[in-house]
């Protein structure tokens, strides 16, 4: 370990005079010097900056031996300012020494005397008396220092912003409890880094953020009882009976903790956060049948002309067959026009480019057609959110409509219930593309979905999921398949029928498994993939798979039946021997064949495999974390 010769070039100081770093105001008091603003650093910054400089291989015991270490070659001892800041107050103090293996910096109050606080209570005379208690040292995760424009504090002022980062953002109270063989960057750094960064870019679910910060709420609160049960425990003065009791106290809450733990390391782990940690259900609840039994159709236009309400009559309205009148409420948003449904209403959406800045959520069956061609009725998103479309209705229809997402991080369409049928439609995606999730189904017929940074289509267990003469194309995944092994999950049942899947980056179908013997999962959170490396979000369950349609082999594609042979090849065996294993556990020495032939694919027909960066098919084998 150590800062190489060329890490100036790192850090901004370099060969060149005066500082690469920005500065900013600590407060609105203009009587406070101007801050170094470091807080903005970007991920492989602070990533080289733990990694090569300050943790390197150390294990959880020696990170704070190793930070001092750092510290010692690269903070200047005395000589500059800081504002020394709390829930409280703020002051501006002088550094006169450090004392690198406590952390800490020696300092004294700065003349003039300056102080930002909630009430009077802090005077001059309050400071230096609260500096005497703490014998003038400040954790230097505290501090911020002062800018200075001639770089010569710019390594100072990175190093107090990699420490107080450190302690904010990655460290937890527990973790010198954890086992001290193992590379504590590679295990506990990396991902948490990965992770805060995500939800900055907005890259997580906000429902799995809160998730996360409320187990790590929980998880600092029984560590807290923890230890104070721990630390009564070493004490003398106990009787027998007050010990076995505060023993019992102290294996519930050590329990407790560990599965919280467990719980934040799944989150922490890409590959696992979005299976193990999250499922999203809907809160809105259905409105059910409007209290007049009325059903209305919505006709969304930006602008209304004789014409096209002509047109509309005639083709969508029939009052010749009809043969009862039929209410119309027009609108010039298709999302008010969706959030104004009831049971069984029909919204027609007119020509036109619509913005909108929310998300549909579809909780009623009701039916959302376009009046034209797809590329003529485009639905935009703007503005922040986790889907950007989510259904829960029992009986959803959506038909001849282009939707172009940005900045939905589950991905422009999700069916978290229900049945969903989506016909004719144009799917622009940005960040994820189609989700099926547990228990939902979806008809996805003639459309073209292209452009996700994932899976285009991501099916999970226990959903159905029926792909009838789509386009599947420029995306990270073709479709990826989530096979779980739970007691509460049916394998995912699909249907794929002369689909063109093309042109994406890894395969054109990936089958997520875990891996049948229980090998650790690797430190940094990989999978271990057979046939090829990803990373994507899978699941880390599996269950066995057997495929009993194969398609004509062509020579122009892939084809159908070498994705159901090499998914046999892959999984079936493994899988039915897992199988047996649980049920010889039950008491079933034989197993019936017809429970071992639960299939997944209900028909694979017709499909071509193009130009698919690493072919029609792969498994990814993802290992349990032990």
């Amino acid at each position: 370990m150590g800062i190489d010769d060329d890490s100036s070039s790192d850090y901004g100081s370099g060969d060149k005079p005066g500082t690469a770093l920005g500065s900013t105001a600590p407060n609105e008091n203009v009587l406070f010097p101007v801050i170094f603003h470091t807080s903005h650093l970007l991920f492989y910054e602070r990533f080289k900056a733990y990694q090569d400089y300050i943790l390197a291989d150390c294990k959880v015991s020696e990170v704070k031996e190793f930070t001092a270490e750092y510290l010692a070659k690269v903070l200047e001892p005395s000589g500059w300012q800081a504002v020394w800041r709390t829930e409280m107050f703020e002051v501006l103090v002088e550094v006169t020494d450090v004392e690198y293996s406590a952390l800490k910096a020696v300092v004294q109050l700065s003349e003039p005397f300056l102080c930002e606080s909630r009430d009077s209570a802090f005077t001059l005379e309050c400071m230096q008396e609260l500096l005497e208690v703490k014998e003038h040292k400040i954790l230097l995760q505290e501090l911020w220092v002062v800018y200075d424009e001639s770089g010569e504090f710019d390594h100072t002022a990175l190093a107090v912003e990699h420490v107080r980062f450190f302690y904010q953002c990655i460290w937890r109270t527990w973790d010198e409890e954890e086992d001290d063989d193992f590379d504590y960057f590679v295990r506990c750094v990396e991902p948490r880094l990965k992770l805060h960064y995500d939800i900055l870019e907005h890259r997580v679910p906000s429902g799995l953020v809160a998730d996360y910060r409320n187990y790590l709420s929980q998880c600092e609160e029984l560590y807290s009882k923890f230890s104070g049960v721990r630390n009564r425990l070493l004490s003398s003065d106990l009787d027998s009976e007050v010990e076995n009791v505060s023993m019992v106290e102290g294996l519930k809450l050590h329990e407790k903790m560990e599965h919280l733990k467990r719980k934040l390391k799944v989150i922490e782990n890409p590959l696992l956060r979005y299976v193990c940690g999250y499922q999203k259900y809907s809160s809105l609840q259905p409105k059910g049948l409007r209290p007049t039994g009325a059903k209305i159709t919505h006709v969304v236009s930006s602008t209304m002309v004789a014409s096209m309400l002509q047109s509309l009559i005639r083709d969508k309205f029939c009052p010749q067959s009809c043969g009862e009148e039929q209410e119309i409420q027009f609108h010039n948003d298709p999302l008010a026009a969706v959030n104004a449904c009831y049971e069984g209403d029909r919204v027609i959406i007119c020509p036109g480019h619509y913005v909108v800045d929310g998300v549909f959520c579809i909780a009623d069956s009701v039916e959302l057609e376009g009046y034209g061609l797809p590329d003529d009725i485009v639905i935009e998103k703007r503005g922040k959110g986790d889907d950007f479309v989510g259904c829960t209705g029992s009986n959803i229809r959506i038909s001849s409509l282009k939707f172009v997402q940005h900045d939905a991080v589950e991905g422009i369409l999700n069916v978290h219930h229900g049945k969903t049928t989506l016909e004719n439609c144009v799917l622009q995606c940005e960040t994820a593309g189609v989700t099926v999730r547990a228990s939902a189904e979806l008809l996805m017929k003639n459309s073209d979905l292209f452009g996700a940074k994932g899976p285009g289509v991501a099916i999970y267990p226990g959903s159905t999921c029926t792909l009838l003469g789509n386009g599947i194309h420029h995306c990270k995944e073709g479709i990826l398949i989530k096979n779980f092994l739970g007691e509460h999950y049916d394998i995912p049942k699909i249907t794929m029928v002369n689909n063109m899947i093309h042109n994406n980056e890894g395969c054109g179908v990936v089958l997520v498994r875990l891996t049948i013997q229980q090998a650790e999962m690797p430190d940094n959170g990989t999978a271990c993939v057979e046939g090829f490396r990803q990373e994507l979000p899978p699941e880390c369950l599996t269950d066995e798979l057997e495929l009993y349609e194969q398609a004509e082999i062509s020579e122009q594609t892939e084809s159908n039946y070498k994705i159901a042979h090499e998914l046999v090849v892959t999984s079936a065996k493994k899988s039915q021997l897992e199988k047996k294993r649980r049920l010889s556990e039950q008491g079933i020495t034989q197993a019936d064949d017809s429970l071992m032939s639960q299939e997944m694919f209900v028909s694979i027909v017709g499909n071509q495999f193009k130009w698919n960066g690493k072919g029609s098919f792969g498994t990814l084998l993802c290992c349990p974390d032990s």
